[in-house]
């Protein structure tokens, strides 16, 4: 299923861990980018800003193809 904006999704962990971004900066990804819910605030291109407001951090874009629909 497609994400689009207003959704609530999670970071997949194999996706996300394996990318290029990971390679590019630090790879130690906390664990709320896969255990709590997040909201795509806004999408260009193939990624998504999405806000984790469960705990108080920046926003984060992701690929779209590294998140799914939170369940």
């Amino acid at each position: 299923m497609a994400v689009k904006k207003g959704n609530m999704v999670r970071a997949i962990r194999e996706k996300l861990e394996n990318s290029l971004e990971a390679k590019a900066s630090d790879s130690r990804f906390p664990s709320y980018l896969f255990e709590t819910q997040g909201e795509i605030v806004d999408i260009k291109g193939d990624y998504a800003l999405v806000k984790f407001g469960q705990v108080p951090t920046p926003n984060i874009w992701l690929k779209l193809e590294q998140l799914e629909a939170f369940a």
